[in-house]
This record gives structure tokens, sequence and C-alpha cells, in this order.
């Protein structure tokens, strides 16, 4: 065993939790902690240590088995969604050349060249046999796409001390033990939906595994079959949860209800925050970036209804604060600044192809959000909007500029997107490709359909230098 194998803290001490349930999936299979020990050291055993594999995640016991075996292991793997678009897959496998894959079997069959090395629970792990390798800087743990929903090959360069770091933190302040049993709303790959299965297991919880929706009835079945006690939420979630009459739903055993990945409506956040006062369960609102790890700041439940509209303080260990356009600190409440957060959980930065997972922590620290923000006389803060165009959309930031190229060099035709979280509007002048244009996004950013409305307009408004007046679009939005 190499030095760094060997003197490397692991993320999880599974042994500490060996009988218990780890693991339950949709399809009636469970895993204990031991034995999520042994196969996930398994899948790593044959991996030469600090190898790069790119883990195709669905919410599957074979998906975590893997990711923990790599994490545990110093192995760095990046963390893509199962279904994504197959060129944009290529391309990445083209630009950071991965020794190994590890995917669902059934999308094992595309990639025939690639010998099999081993399997478990429903996953393979493929060799690439790309011959060059790029180093990675030894701190270096995991790699997560920023937006990659439009295409970007950017990641976000997550450290062992940021995970470490930041997982301590979400445990302390959600107050986690073994009882817990969360189940999966949101993608692995996913910044926030990783954060709650890294948490659950480092406090020997039960993590209920499901790709399911809240739209299927499959779903219900599985949460009330396992009692869950916990969920998390991007405000679609919220937004869907409200229309399903959440509050007849008979959830004895829910405690906690959390939400990130974009900003609730205030009245939608009072909604959910008066039901769980008055029903003995938590509802908190938080506030993260996968370039902070995960989360940055939290809204103290009891805090839930009097706070409304607010993303709340610092997590435990972290530091928010304000500058102004000249980067002078903000400290007189309810004025406007950009965001600045400091903690061990803000990351090395980003990578863009494979020679830059060699570079260290150009971070240092201190991440700027980017975000817009104020805070009250009692140190509450408030996000009041962006410095950049970019939406969230499910929780995935969506760059706005970036979707107005891919379709112009797409279909050679003017186009304009803005919108609100949720909901994306395509302004374009061509009522004839419309249709066309909307598929092309959807497929692109592989995101819900319900998402994106196309609007065509007369022409696109602009002002004397050419620049396009988004403001101007405001009044096509509709409900």
């Amino acid at each position: 065993i190499s030095m760094h194998k060997s003197t490397m803290k692991k993320i999880w001490e599974f042994e500490k939790h060996a009988e218990n349930t780890a693991l339950i999936d949709d399809k009636g299979q469970s895993v204990t902690y031991q034995r999520l020990k042994e196969a996930s050291d398994s899948v790593a055993e044959p991996i030469e240590e600090r190898s790069l594999v790119f883990s195709l995640c669905s919410n599957e016991i074979g998906s975590v088995i893997g990711y923990v075996g790599f994490l545990n292991n110093g192995i760095v793997p990046a963390l893509l969604n199962a279904n994504l678009d197959e060129d944009l897959l290529q391309s990445l496998l083209g630009l950071y050349l991965p020794a190994y894959v590890w995917l669902p079997e059934e999308q094992a069959k595309k990639y025939e060249k690639y010998p099999v090395i081993t399997r478990s629970y429903g996953y393979v792990l493929l060799k690439t046999g790309y011959d060059r390798k790029y180093p990675l800087y030894p701190d270096l743990a995991l790699l997560l796409t920023t937006s990659g929903s439009t295409g970007s090959p950017k990641f976000v360069r997550q450290s062992y001390v940021n995970i470490k770091a930041n997982t301590d933190s979400i445990v302390k302040y959600l107050e986690l033990n073994s009882s817990e049993r969360p189940i999966t709303t949101l993608p692995m790959n996913y910044t926030y939906g990783l954060s709650i299965i890294n948490t659950h297991l480092a406090v020997g919880a039960t993590l209920l595994l499901t790709d399911k929706t809240l739209m299927q009835k499959e779903f219900w079945l599985f949460f009330k079959e396992q009692k869950a006690t916990s969920f998390g939420g991007v405000p679609y979630t919220y937004e869907m949860l409200d229309k399903l009459r959440f509050w007849r739903m008979d959830l004895q055993y829910l405690r906690t209800m959390t939400q990130a990945g974009g900003k609730l409506t205030p009245e939608l956040h009072e909604k959910f925050a008066r039901f769980a006062s008055e029903n003995n369960k938590k509802f908190v609102v938080m506030y993260g970036q996968c370039e902070a790890t995960a989360r940055m700041g939290y809204l103290p439940p009891e805090y839930a209804v009097e706070k409304r509209g607010s993303m709340g303080v610092a997590i435990p260990g972290g530091k928010f604060s304000l500058i102004d356009v000249k980067g002078n600190e903000i400290k007189s409440p309810d004025i406007a600044g950009e965001l600045v957060y400091e903690g061990d959980n803000v990351t090395l930065g980003y990578a863009e192809c494979g020679e830059d997972l060699a570079k260290g922590d150009e971070l240092k620290g201190r991440l700027v959000t980017g975000d817009m923000a104020r805070f009250d006389d009692d140190g509450f803060y408030y996000i009041v909007g962006r410095k950049k165009r970019f939406l969230k959309i499910y929780g995935n930031r969506v760059n706005l500029d970036e979707t107005d190229r891919l379709i112009k060099a797409e279909f050679n035709i003017e186009a304009a997107c803005a919108g609100v979280d949720d909901h994306m509007y395509i302004f374009v002048t061509d009522r004839d490709k419309a249709d066309a244009v909307r598929d092309y996004v959807i497929s692109k950013t592989k995101l819900n359909p319900v998402a994106f409305k196309v609007v065509v307009i007369d022409e696109i408004p602009k002002n004397d230098s050419g620049k396009t007046l988004y403001n101007e679009l405001i009044k096509y939005y509709a409900e």
C-alpha cells in the first residue's frame, strides 16, 4: 500500500455502524454498513490508486457502492448523470481520459471495446484503456459538474477536507443521527442530493434509494412503506407538493423537510414553515453552491415562519460577508452587496480539462458567490438577485448566455433566453422553428420539459449597441 492510501483520512468509518442497514432500494434490496464496506472496497480493489473514474450515477445501490468505494480508497470519481447526453459524455471522456467508467449494467453494452473489470449490484466497472493519465492533485477527492446541464465541460474540484468539513457541519445543524431514514428526491450527481448521502452515511442512518419522482404513486408507496423521516427538495419540488395536496398525506414518520437549489416564493416558504410548526416537523431552508461543496447557509427551523424569504445564517464553521462593487465590506443592514462566504468547505476551484486536475487550491477558503444579498438587523441573510445571467432549473444551474449561443449556433436564428427559477422562457422570432428549438434545449439540458416555454415575438429587443434588453422580455412571462 502506498503511503498516501494508508495515511489518508477516510470520509466514512462504516465499522462503527456495521450492523445498521445502510441502503434500501425500491426493488426490495437492502445492504448493511458491513456489507457496504465490503462491497465498496471490493469495487475499489482492482483500481490503481489516484485514478480518475467517470461514475454514471443513479439513485441505486450499485451507484452508491461505487461512489463510497472510490472516495474511501483514494480514487477520484467524476459524478455524472447516468442519462447524460451521449455526445457530451463522449466529449468529456476525450477531455479528461478517465482510466475507468462505473456505470449501470445495461449501459455497458454501448462500450463493448472496454473490458469489464468487476461487477456489483447492477453496476459494472470498465477499463477505458486511455494510454495517458493526468496527474491528480493529492487532496483532490471528487469532481462534480456546476451547471453541466447545457454541455459545459466544467467540473468543480472538491477536496477530502471540503467534503469532511461540510458533512460534519450539516450533521451538526440538522442534528442527524442513525435513526434517520431519508428518501432520495434528487440525483446523487447533484451537489445537494450528494450532501444528503454523505451526511447520512456519516451517522449510520438508512438511505432509501429511488429514482421515482414525486409525481409517481410508487414513490409515495415506498415512502410510507419504509417510514421515510426526511426528504430534500428544490423550489420545483415544493411547488409540486403544494399541487399534490401534500398537507393531506398521512406521513406520520416524516420529521424534516429541507429546501435548497434556488429561492422559494415567500408565500410557499411560509406555507411549508407553518405546516411544519403546526405538525411538529422541521422545515429547513438552506443555501449552497457546488463551489462550497454543498451548503453555506441555513435558516434554523424555529425561525422558518418569522424569517420567511431568508436563507438564514452561515453554517457552523463558516462566515458570510457582503462586499460593494469596489470590494469593500458592507457593515450596515439592508444594503445589498455581493455575498462572500469563507470556510473549510470552499472547494479547490474549477477544472475544464484533464490538465486542470493537477491544480492546487485556487480559492483559498473564500468564495465570492455571484449572488446579491442583504442582511437584516438580526444578521439573517436574504438573497435579492444574481450578478450573472443564470437560472436554477430544479436546482441545476443553467447559464442563459450559453443557452442563447447554443440555439443561435444550431438554428442560425435570433434567440434570447430569460425567466425566473424553474421557469425558462426562450424567445424566438421564427414561428416555424419554435418547437424544434424547445426540443433542442430540453435534449441538451436533460431537464424536465415543464420548465421550458418558447415565446414567438416580432423582434428581440436590443439597445443601440446591439445588446439584448432582457428586462423588456419580462412582460411576456406568464404563470
